[in-house]
């Protein structure tokens, strides 16, 4: 028996997947009985070839479902074979039966959302840009100190002068991390580099961590710096060596960047 009008009743919808995928009907709600008998459970699977009154989507899915109490289930039954105009069904059971198509959903593109994550990280990469601009043309003098302890003659800085130029190395290694990360990120997004996605995300990834370290290490030497304030020290007194440092601020990064690949 085949139900014409059934589709709006016992609509596709009413197949649960947990896929996030539109149900469309290939074919009109059937049902399937043998004469003479309340058997519905057959000893031989039953064949089922069915015209598609639809267009099928080569990229989506067919199921061959029966209706149960309040849903549309698979169990028991299952698709042969199929081209683009019938497919061929079968089944252990006898019920009422449909052909569903899922197809997935069309991504969704907010565009205004990329426009604005797109401004943010140019603006970002113009205060970047600045921040490396004043870390290369306002160096610390070694020879002018501004503040001291008991007397003038006192300096206030530990590891004075190579902490401050240290110092001035964090900052920069720092801002230009960020900066060469954001200049990624707009290049991806403007050019939808789609194969080299996963080489992207992981120098993202890298570069951005990198750069964090950089900021976590000129905070250790900046509270190092301010701990030891009333402290005199000698200005030959150094506190980590810009190689030690480099090893910090990089190989951190590549360690953690290496677990996340591997995982």
């Amino acid at each position: 028996m085949i139900y014409n009008t059934m589709e709006n009743l016992l609509k596709p919808d009413f197949f649960n997947t947990s896929n996030d995928t539109v149900e469309t009907m290939m074919f009109t709600v059937i049902s399937a009985t043998l004469p003479k008998t309340t058997n519905t459970d057959l000893t031989k699977p039953v064949n089922f070839t069915l015209k598609h009154i639809r267009e099928f989507d080569l990229s989506g899915s067919l199921s061959f479902v029966y209706w149960k109490i309040s849903e549309w289930i698979v169990d028991g039954c299952f698709v042969l074979k199929t081209n683009s105009s019938h497919t061929v069904c079968s089944c252990v059971h006898l019920s009422t039966f449909v052909l569903i198509m899922q197809t997935y959903r069309p991504a969704e593109s907010d565009s205004l959302l990329d426009l604005l994550n797109l401004v943010c990280v140019i603006v970002g990469l113009v205060f970047f840009s600045l921040a490396l601009l004043s870390f290369t043309l306002c160096q610390w003098s070694p020879g002018v100190n501004n503040s001291s302890v008991g007397s003038p003659s006192v300096p206030a800085h530990t590891a004075v002068p190579e902490r401050h130029t240290a110092s001035a190395g964090e900052n920069d290694e720092g801002a230009l991390q960020l900066s060469t990360a954001s200049l990624r990120i707009i290049i991806t997004v403007s050019r939808g580099l789609q194969v080299l996605c996963a080489v992207i995300s992981g120098l993202l990834h890298f570069l951005f961590l990198s750069g964090f370290v950089w900021m976590f290490i000129e905070a250790v030497l900046l509270f190092i710096c301010v701990k030891n304030l009333s402290q005199i020290s000698s200005r030959n007194r150094t506190v980590l060596s810009s190689g030690f440092l480099c090893v910090i601020g990089y190989v951190v990064a590549q360690v953690v960047v290496g677990l996340s690949v591997g995982l």
